[in-house]
């Protein structure tokens, strides 16, 4: 009877632990269909079902007497000109192929790391309204597919795969939630987010958000998988509070500052227009995504990042001021 009654208590054993087994294992195929990191050659990507990202807090701040509510809409297409290179105009100006990595443009076409003020006045624009300011941000990849272009060469430091074009591009400036603002310098650089979040010390700098489409109200800093039908969407915000000075700096940051949750600008510093860049995608279902960007940051979400140049008229700075300062919205 003791050998009868140690069989079936292993057999009991192994039923349940099966099970539980099956039940665990259950678990995490279901997760890891939500949200998984790729670490095939070397990529650090992480994927996460959009619906699996809480909701975040309502836009700031209620305007105050004086907010400057207005609007102004950039019309500069979604690059159909096919403005790729691997420069910086803004971190590296000079040095050609000194990203790395392919950036895509809207707005001034002739913009390289060769650009000076005088070039970039006198050049063509994507912009409907004149708007000679150039716009740029890393592209984004699938890395099922091969990629291939005169630009191209980034390929070697590990940015590979087919460019996804976007299927949307908006420029957009808005106002200030405390005060009225003041005009951006002719030719002011800016810059948001960080290329070397992956490695950084702290996420101080991560400024980019990565959504979809169908859900406005969810942002996350890894790669979002979208339900069917929904683009997949990539928001940079640029600091918008400047020193009154200087329009660049060592660094590239200390000239403009973010403002604090309120609305109000650091000390010594001014509130300009807060230049937003929206980016949307067409991305299949489980395509594999990579951010362009410097080896060792190893294509994180977290390291999307975009640069400007100002290169508005003052009579067309102007405009988009009066604009935002009158609450008004509007084109140009």
């Amino acid at each position: 009877m003791g050998n009868e009654h140690r069989l079936l208590t292993l057999v009991v054993c192994l039923v349940l632990g099966g099970g539980l087994l099956a039940a665990v294992l259950g678990a995490s195929r279901a997760a890891g269909s939500r949200a998984h990191t790729s670490a095939g050659s070397g990529a650090a990507v992480e994927y996460v079902d959009i619906r699996d990202v809480p909701p975040g807090p309502a836009e700031p701040r209620t305007a105050g007497p004086d907010a400057s509510t207005g609007t102004v809409t950039v019309e500069c297409g979604r690059n159909e000109e096919g403005h790729y290179n691997e420069d910086n105009l803004v971190v590296s100006p000079g040095l050609t192929a000194g990203a790395h990595h392919t950036h895509a443009y809207v707005g001034n076409l002739s913009t390289t790391a060769l650009s000076t003020d005088a070039t970039l006045a006198a050049a063509p624009t994507s912009c409907r309204g004149g708007d000679r300011s150039t716009y740029y941000w890393p592209v984004l990849r699938r890395t099922d597919r091969a990629g291939g272009g005169a630009h191209e060469s980034s390929a070697g430091h590990g940015n590979a795969g087919a460019i996804l074009a976007e299927e949307a591009v908006g420029v957009e400036f808005r106002g200030n939630p405390v005060g009225k603002v003041v005009p951006m310098p002719r030719f002011l650089r800016g810059m948001t987010g960080d290329a070397v979040a992956f490695t950084a010390a702290s996420d101080a700098d991560v400024r980019a958000r990565w959504g979809c489409s169908g859900s406005p109200g969810r942002s996350t800093t890894r790669y979002p998988r979208c339900p069917a039908g929904e683009r997949l969407t990539r928001t940079l915000v640029f600091p918008s509070c400047w020193n009154g000075l200087d329009t660049q700096s060592a660094g590239h940051r200390s000239h403009l500052a973010f403002p604090a949750a309120n609305g109000v600008c650091p000390t010594g510093t001014f509130p300009v227009p807060e230049l937003r860049l929206s980016l949307a995608y067409e991305v299949p279902p489980e395509v594999p995504l990579a951010l362009d960007s410097f080896p060792e940051q190893r294509h994180s979400a977290k390291t999307d990042h975009a640069m400007f140049v100002n290169a508005m008229t003052d009579r067309q700075m102007q405009g988009v001021v009066d604009c935002l300062n009158e609450g008004r919205h509007c084109r140009i």
